[in-house]
């Protein structure tokens, strides 16, 4: 076979597409393997390295994690004034996490490797995770108690984590207390106010409702008295002694127990310790709040704000999308006006999403919002209930952005239903109404399924209209709790992707908040492959069963 009969044979684009379906697959698992080793791993107990350095000030000791290192050439290390000895042409640089930023100013530190000594690794080095200013890294000299000592050395370990974890279930417990009950009492208030406003604008604010609605504000109020007693007693009960933590530079540093989240000696940890830390730490990811500017903690309500958004998203898109869709193909009548509505929708499909951002603010939030606090919640104003960004609003931005999706993809599943189906089911006498609920709608579910798949794909990655129409940095209280009607759609919410941009570019702490944003972005792709394969499965279940 000569080159030119090759060409006409079609062989060098079958190798062609091959090799394009191969690269993108490389580059997609390899993204994701990417993220995975740099997001993963921060969970895993990494060793607490002790060495010297040889500072300008004189030599000092130095307790830190190692982050990671780099080799760099002489000329770079001149750019910032470091000189190295004649003839050495590279040198390794170290990132440590030294901790402390109370005491120390920073918390990661790098250090040129001819000015390090040896690297040890004791048993008995500690790292304190802390509530607040991060880690601790030292060694535990004892627990103290109203000023005195009341343990040293390793005696000390076992009582400090029996005290740690009565304080632990104390904390969870006050948590509880403010977020559930005090919470629930703030809204019952606020429900009470309004109700009272609106007797107000009614002019129907007679002196016997006034009466009622004091009783009940003064039955709530009672109730709020006995909850800060109860708050109180546990925040003394959480005063449990300090901990004594021997610093690098010789220094020691009390810790109060109720500032703790855990204690751990990972120099000394065997691998099964490490694997059971790691479950750990990783379920606390998932489960808990946030804390110190996010790049601490968990990630639970961006999780759950994620999830919530994309199930009401879908709710709101689907039905518009698949009926916009149906009186296209099936009932409008097709001609110029039909051909410029589909040009238009396609075109919708293109346009950038930080417009339909600024669409939702405008029409949605300011016009729609507004409107609708002034007619059905004039008693809250002028504090907005509708009129400002949240949940509602966020969710119908990312239908309207959504919906051309949905439309396209319905439209397609319904030209594919051959026309003897509609021809045999009018000749059994059913109605045109009839054929479509019964018989194509039906059968074209597959392809409906596949535009919402599309949709949801699209949907839960999006953060740039979200900034503009309900998502912060930190929601105090999520959008779903017990105080009725449940579902606020008016609050706003976090966002896993919004998240990964906060945590990425708006973190004070750089590198401490590097390795959360691969995790988080792992836990987004992870979300959005689940949604997606739920649909899938079951889009072939429909498929099997209207298969002809």
């Amino acid at each position: 076979m000569t080159f030119s009969d090759w060409i006409k044979s079609g062989s060098p684009w079958i190798w062609l597409t091959g090799s394009a379906v191969s690269t993108s697959l490389i580059l997609v698992f390899g993204m994701l393997l990417l993220i995975l080793s740099n997001g993963l791993g921060h969970f895993w107990p990494k060793s607490i390295v002790q060495t010297t350095w040889q500072s300008p000030q004189g030599e000092q000791l130095i307790y830190g994690v190692l982050n990671r290192d780099e080799t760099l050439s002489a000329a770079r290390l001149a750019e910032a004034g470091i000189m190295l000895p004649e003839g050495q042409e590279f040198e390794t640089r170290y990132l440590f996490k030294v901790g402390n930023r109370d005491v120390f100013g920073v918390d990661f530190r790098w250090l040129i490797g001819n000015e390090l000594g040896e690297f040890q690794f004791p048993a008995d080095a500690a790292l304190v995770e802390r509530r607040e200013w991060g880690d601790a890294i030292g060694v535990i000299q004892g627990l103290r108690q109203n000023g005195r000592s009341i343990a040293q050395g390793d005696s000390s370990y076992q009582m400090i984590e029996q005290r740690l974890q009565d304080v632990q279930q104390l904390h969870e417990t006050l948590v509880e207390v403010q977020k559930k009950d005090i919470g629930s009492i703030n809204y019952r208030l606020e429900r009470l106010r309004l109700k009272e406003r609106k007797y107000e604008l009614d002019n129907a604010l007679t002196a016997s409702r006034q009466a009622e609605l004091a009783e009940q504000r003064a039955a709530l109020q009672e109730e709020y008295v006995e909850l800060e007693k109860k708050m109180q007693q546990i925040a003394q009960q959480m005063e449990q002694g300090e901990v004594e933590l021997e610093l690098s530079d010789g220094t020691s540093h009390a810790i109060p127990l109720k500032e703790i989240v855990r204690i751990y000696h990972p120099n000394s940890m065997n691998i099964v310790n490490k694997f059971s830390f790691y479950l750990d730490k990783f379920l606390e990811f998932l489960t808990e709040d946030p804390r110190e500017a996010n790049t601490e903690g968990g990630i639970f309500p961006a999780i759950f704000g994620t999830v919530l958004m994309v199930m009401i998203m879908s709710i709101l898109v689907t039905p518009f999308g698949v009926l916009a869709a149906i009186y296209l193909r099936e009932y409008a009548k097709q001609g110029v006006f039909v051909r410029t509505i589909r040009i238009a929708v396609n075109n919708l499909a293109g346009v950038p999403s930080i417009v339909y951002g600024v669409f939702g603010l405008g029409f949605f939030v300011y016009f729609l919002g507004g409107s609708i606090d002034e007619i059905f919640f004039p008693a809250a104003l002028p504090a907005p209930t509708l009129g400002t960004p949240g949940l509602l609003w966020s969710s119908l931005t990312l239908a309207l952005l959504t919906v051309p999706v949905v439309i396209v993809s319905t439209e397609e599943a319904l030209s594919r239903i051959p026309q003897a189906l509609r021809e045999g089911s009018y000749a059994l006498g059913a109605t045109q109404a009839e054929t479509m609920r019964k018989v194509i709608v039906p059968m074209s579910m597959p392809g409906i399924m596949t535009g919402l798949i599309l949709a949801i794909a699209r949907a839960a990655g999006e953060v740039a209209p979200l900034m503009l129409v309900g998502v912060v940095k930190l929601a105090p209280a999520l959008p779903f709790d017990g105080n009725f009607p449940y579902l606020h759609l008016d609050r706003k919410f976090m966002h896993l992707g919004f998240h990964i941009y906060d945590v990425g570019f708006q973190s004070p702490n750089v590198e401490a908040a590097r390795p959360l944003v691969y995790a988080t972005a792992f836990l987004l792709v992870a979300i959005i492959a689940v949604l997606n394969l739920t649909a899938i499965m079951l889009r072939n279940r429909l498929r099997e069963k209207y298969q002809t």
